[in-house]
């Protein structure tokens, strides 16, 4: 499992034009889910997009969590974050879990978050368009 994450001061998720996400300042996750992901890569991952430290402390060092700003997260499904690009000039998803399954996975991990702080999202295997403020810019690649 795969996560982008950006710290942003607003993002916002469209499908066909309908606002169906939105958060201000806090987290954009992008989330790739492969084949061999289960529940305990939600977990991990979720520990780490939560607890992770990209946020300035009063110095203005990133030393602060999601957590601990209380902010919010919004999570959009990623499946080309887990595409190979090694060979080629196509992309190979064939390390993706099935629609089925990542779905699955998927609505697992809004659910836990939500649990955890505020979360939005925006809908599974849709064609989807992103809007985001990225604050630094702050990104990182995290796995679970």
């Amino acid at each position: 499992m795969l996560g982008l994450i950006q710290k942003v001061s607003m993002a916002s998720v469209e499908v066909a034009g309908t606002v169906v996400g939105k958060i201000d300042m806090g987290l954009l996750l992008l989330l790739g889910i492969e084949k061999q992901d289960t529940s305990r890569n939600v977990e991990r991952l979720l520990n780490k997009v939560v607890s992770y430290r990209v946020f300035p402390d009063e110095r203005g060092h990133m030393n602060l969590s999601l957590l601990d700003v209380k902010g919010a997260l919004l999570i959009v499904s990623q499946f080309t974050l887990v595409a190979d690009t090694g060979k080629g000039l196509r992309p190979s998803f064939s390390s993706g879990a099935p629609p089925a399954k990542a779905r699955q996975l998927y609505d697992e991990f809004v659910a836990a978050s939500g649990t955890l702080c505020p979360t939005s999202s925006g809908e599974f295997g849709a064609d989807m368009n992103v809007h985001l403020v990225n604050s630094g810019p702050v990104t990182f690649i995290l796995q679970g």
